[in-house]
């Protein structure tokens, strides 16, 4: 059973509202309830989720001509006794067709002789047969206009365009609704009798021993059908080459998803086109590693350095940046440059810097060199080992 929701009343708007202002009110609730804004705030996450769902159902015509009518959506519901559109109120979808057409009408049919083809065949359609009479003779459903399908595009970017943002020209294929039929496709001038109904708009079908004549679901009764638009084929949509500027925001995440509205393919049957997502792939930089809004680097020292302290220079994504190394300094010690990292626009923060450092033995290559590490070793004879035999 699905779930019976308001989502009018979840955007709040009225039950009349435009896309236009559907589209708003999502936008505006979205941004408030957002859980990268709201961190940690599950009620939020579950608020933000509602919102969404509303928008799914409202922003597509015919979700929202089915919600409108029945006073909820579900992918595989149907509308329950007495709440068919039309009124007739009837639930084909527990009833077993297939074994009615076997057992009743398919049986008399069977003893007939010529008849028994046609009802064992019919019976996957008995049920959409049945459906046409209780919608009060409409027939098959109206074209209504369905939203375009949305787009996802791959878009690679360097580690200084996430720090800083960036504006991109993206070059895209979509499917734009047909200049020579309007997205109907059908040609403008021309008509046939339509070969299905040979031009009288009805055709027979036969289930088990009942014959019935119902409106010709390819002409839709008419008896005429078009020519096919010779441009799309009858498709209505053709694909066109777009270009699309988008603005990458300065200190985006490889993995973020961007959407660009209305840049996704045309919809069909005058719907709204689907949207563009562009998820971003950062490229990894040579020392830099970033973690959340932080920036990680290793820098080498060396043993005098780290003997005796002393002041370096480190890059960031500043610049260069004055580090303190203290006396005694170990290997692989991680020091903190405060607000170093990446600006954070959404929390109006900034990360940090983590700077690890580890020891760069000096090139022995020189006897100098070595005669000082032998003095060294002689000043400082004490085994750094020592502690690790204690207690065998």
């Amino acid at each position: 059973m699905a779930s019976q929701q308001d989502y009018y009343g979840t955007l709040g708007v009225a039950r009349g509202a435009t896309e236009d202002e559907i589209r708003k009110a999502y936008r505006r609730l979205a941004r408030k309830y957002h859980p990268d804004l709201n961190p940690g705030d599950k009620s939020a996450e579950e608020h933000f989720k509602t919102v969404q769902e509303a928008y799914d159902v409202l922003s597509d015509p015919k979700k929202r001509q089915m919600f409108d009518q029945v006073g909820f959506y579900s992918e595989n519901a149907r509308p329950q006794p007495g709440q068919y559109p039309g009124g007739a109120g009837f639930n084909f979808d527990g009833f077993d067709f297939d074994s009615f057409v076997r057992s009743g009408a398919g049986g008399a049919a069977g003893a007939g002789g010529a008849g028994a083809g046609a009802g064992a065949g019919s019976g996957t359609n008995f049920k959409d047969l049945f459906s046409q009479f209780f919608r009060g003779g409409e027939g098959p459903a109206s074209q209504t206009p369905e939203r375009g399908p949305d787009l996802e595009y791959a878009l690679d970017i360097d580690f200084w365009q996430s720090i800083k943002g960036t504006q991109v020209r993206v070059n895209i294929n979509r499917q734009e609704t047909c200049a020579d039929c309007r997205g109907s496709g059908s040609a403008s001038t021309g008509t046939t009798n339509c070969p299905e109904c040979k031009g009288t708009g009805n055709v027979e079908q036969m289930v088990g021993a009942m014959r019935f004549t119902i409106r010709c679901p390819r002409c839709n009764g008419k008896g005429k059908t078009s020519n096919i638009c010779f441009a799309c084929r009858g498709e209505g949509r053709t694909s066109k080459p777009d270009s699309v500027e988008v603005r990458i925001p300065a200190g985006v995440q490889s993995g973020a998803r961007m959407r660009v509205a209305a840049k996704g393919n045309a919809g069909s049957h005058g719907g709204p086109a689907g949207d563009l997502y562009i998820t971003v792939r950062v490229q990894p930089h040579e020392f830099f590693q970033r973690e959340g809004d932080n920036i990680e680097i290793r820098v080498p020292i060396t043993i005098s350095e780290a003997g005796l302290g002393t002041k370096i220079e480190v890059p960031t994504i500043d610049g260069r940046a004055l580090l303190k190394i203290p006396q005694g300094t170990q290997n692989g010690q991680k020091f903190r440059l405060r607000e170093k990292g990446v600006a954070n626009a959404r929390k109006n923060s900034r990360g940090d810097q983590i700077v690890e450092v580890f020891l760069q033995p000096p090139d022995t290559a020189d006897e100098r060199v070595r005669e000082l590490l032998r003095e060294l070793a002689k000043a400082s004879p004490e085994d750094p080992r020592a502690k690790l035999f204690a207690n065998l």
